[in-house]
């Protein structure tokens, strides 16, 4: 056998076998056989240009990762929003910068680009005799307003909570203040309201025996005996704050009861059987599950209420007292003309909101990302 093997290894002619030894252990071709990016089976033609590293194009980039695909896609989804809100927030609220530091009337704004910087309207502004009434009126109504329309959202929700016959209808009712356009609720009210001939008044003169009819939205002040015992009471700025409140409690409502449907009811019926009662159940169980959105509330309500102008002045026009900063600025832009030191209070403004803003964050966000 191994005779005849090397017989047909004589038998070959000389110049073919030379080749094929050639071919097989040149080091050439041991090198391509063990090029890992070759595929297996083949070999590269004499001649042929060396295939590309894996991973990498002939221009010696990269190509993008899954990672940086998926962020410029993101980019891409996100960057119309992003163009909207630079128009319609960031641009305007530049331009009012802009214009609080320039003398600027309403026949001036042609000539708004002919910038001429000045303090003024800051020195005509935090100097008038009428700001600091302004800002006690703007904080009280904003903080009872707050105050008010997030405790009646709260129970409410609670109160409806629970399932009992007509709890739907009832719920639907809640949100009607909520949906009625202002203008028409505010129409409702003065005429509720109304001294002369208003519901209130006929049924307090005829029915409680009041003296004299009120003036809820004309009158400053009001003076009310009870008990022997006088006390005068700003009846028109409780009435706007009443307004506001009953206007606006619904989304609270809202809210609120979103919240409350996704409590567990593992830790009430355990403080239940515990032999809690009701207030230390509320006190104790669900108020501290409840106190992230009674936060956000209480910052978007004060941040709405604060810079509020059509209630105001729907209902009084901001007289008996009831002149906040927003009624201001309007006074400042179309009564006077004077666009420089509206845009200066309502800088200012913004100032106050974005302090409130910051507080919220500091004791609020951050003390939550803490104890989690």
């Amino acid at each position: 056998m191994q005779q005849s093997g090397h017989e047909d290894m004589s038998e070959r002619p000389p110049g073919q076998h030379d080749a094929l030894a050639d071919q097989d252990d040149s080091p050439q071709t041991r090198a391509e056989e063990w090029m890992p990016d070759q595929p297996t089976g083949e070999r590269p033609r004499a001649g042929a240009e060396p295939a590309p590293r894996r991973g990498r194009k002939r221009g010696g980039r990269r190509p993008l990762g899954l990672r940086a695909r998926e962020a410029r896609l993101g980019l891409g989804l996100v960057s119309p929003t992003l163009l909207i809100v630079l128009l319609v927030v960031v641009l305007p609220f530049l331009w009012t910068i802009l214009m609080s530091f320039q003398r600027l009337r309403l026949i001036d704004l042609q000539n708004v680009f002919d910038i001429t910087l000045t303090l003024r309207n800051f020195r005509v502004v935090l100097g008038s005799p009428q700001l600091w009434d302004m800002v006690r009126t703007t904080l009280i109504y904003s903080i009872a307003g707050t105050a008010l329309s997030v405790g009646m959202g709260l129970a409410t929700a609670l109160a409806l909570r629970k399932t009992f016959a007509g709890r739907w209808l009832i719920r639907i009712l809640v949100l009607v203040p909520y949906v009625i356009p202002v203008v028409s609720a505010a129409l409702v009210w003065r005429t509720l309201l109304n001294p002369q001939f208003g519901p209130v008044n006929v049924f307090g003169v005829d029915i409680l025996g009041w003296d004299e009819p009120i003036g809820f939205l004309s009158e400053r002040s009001h003076r009310f005996e009870v008990l022997g015992i006088g006390f005068d009471l700003p009846v028109a700025l409780l009435s706007v704050i009443a307004f506001e409140a009953w206007k606006t409690f619904p989304l609270a409502f809202l809210f609120i009861l979103a919240r409350l449907q996704g409590l567990p009811k593992d830790l009430e019926e355990a403080a239940r059987v515990d032999g809690a009662t009701p207030l230390q159940r509320f006190r104790y169980v669900i108020m501290p599950q409840l106190a992230g959105v009674v936060a956000l509330l209480v910052l978007l309500r004060f941040i709405w209420t604060f810079q509020n102008f059509n209630d105001v002045y729907l209902l009084t026009g901001g007289a008996a007292g009831t002149e906040v900063v927003a009624v201001q600025v309007y006074n400042y832009l179309i009564n006077r003309s004077d666009v420089g030191g509206a845009a200066a209070l309502g800088l200012l403004m913004s100032i106050v909101l974005v302090t409130a803003f910051a507080f919220y964050y500091r004791y609020g966000v951050l003390k939550q990302e803490r104890d989690a």
